[in-house]
This record gives structure tokens, sequence and C-alpha cells, in this order.
């Protein structure tokens, strides 16, 4: 383990874990062995992240997260207060499942809102946008923007958390950064 990271007092960090340069761990985290944390990474109050996690650079995890095994994020990833991953699709309490986690990854740039679900085995596009509370049941497209229960689509996000309007040629505009995105058929990308 690298010594240029921060880990409160009251945090644990186990033995046989990476965590990256710039890293800081806040009050009441634990950090189980066997996870890999990239440089700059943020993880507050009371985050538990469990063996086998990988999370890139520069990812924000607010306050009460859990990520469990079969996790991965990428690069500038947002997990938001209180959201929810899952890792058995059919957790029994008198049934042993350890070993059966289902995968699921967020990818780069994508945002998870405060109290969202994400159910395992469901796939975040890149730069997606989960609503505050939505759950999760199936796969998001890189840049859609999904709410609700189950959530659903509801248009597309640029990379700088705008919502995208498309002309009738497929043409959008991010207010903030001026990047410009193509929509052809329901796939959305930025133009270089």
């Amino acid at each position: 383990m690298s010594n240029h990271f921060f880990v409160h007092p009251s945090a644990f960090v186990d033995e046989g874990c990476s965590i990256g340069e710039g890293v800081k761990v806040w009050h009441f985290s634990h950090i189980m062995s066997g996870c890999s944390i990239g440089d700059a990474c943020n993880i507050g109050q009371n985050v538990v992240i469990s063996p086998e996690v990988v999370l890139g650079k520069n990812v924000k995890i607010q306050n009460n997260v859990s990520i469990y095994t079969g996790v991965t994020c990428g690069d500038d990833v947002f997990l938001g207060p209180s959201c929810v991953f899952t890792n058995v699709s059919n957790p029994r309490s008198g049934v042993n499942r350890r070993g059966q986690y289902d995968k699921t990854h967020v990818g780069n740039g994508a945002s998870i809102g405060a109290n969202a679900t994400i159910v395992c085995g469901n796939d975040i596009g890149e730069y997606a946008f989960i609503g505050a509370g939505a759950v999760v049941t199936k796969n998001v497209p890189a840049y859609a923007l999904v709410v609700g229960n189950p959530a659903k689509q509801i248009g597309w996000m640029s990379e700088f958390g705008h919502r995208l309007h498309f002309d009738k040629f497929g043409f959008g505009l991010c207010p903030e950064s001026k990047q410009e995105y193509t929509l052809i058929n329901k796939i959305v990308n930025r133009v270089k």
C-alpha cells in the first residue's frame, strides 16, 4: 500500500487491498482486502467496499454506500448518497451463494443518484445518469438519462451532466461545454 492517501482514524483498511495516490477514506468506512481503488478517489462516511471491487480513478462515493463483490466502476464515476448495489439475484438466508455473484459495471463518467438501486447483472454505460431513487433492472446505454421504478429512459445527458436536446438531424449541444453530440439509431456519440 502507498503512504500517499488519507484514512480517517475511525475507518478500517484491510491488508491486501490496492489504494491509489490521493485517495481519501472518511469516517466509519471499511475497505476490504482484495479490492482495488484508483488514484484520487473520495470515499465518504460509512462506506463498505468488498473484496474484488475495482474502482477507477477519481470515483466519488457519497455517504452510506456499499459496493459489493462483482461491481466495477470506471474513471470519474459518481455514486450518490445511499445508492445500492446488489450482487445476488435470488438471495436466501438459508442458501449460501458466496462466489455466485453477478457482475455489474459502471462506465466512465456515469452518475448514480441518491437512493438509486442497481440490480446486479445490469451494466451502466459511460456518462449515463441514473436519477435519484431509480431502480435499474436492465442495462443502461451510454449517455442515457433514466428515472423511476423500474427505471425508464427519458432522455440523454452530456458528459458535463446536462440534458441533451437533439434537432431533426440528430445533432445536440451541451450548453456548458459546447461539446457537440450525435444521436443515430438510438446511440449517442460525442463529436470529437
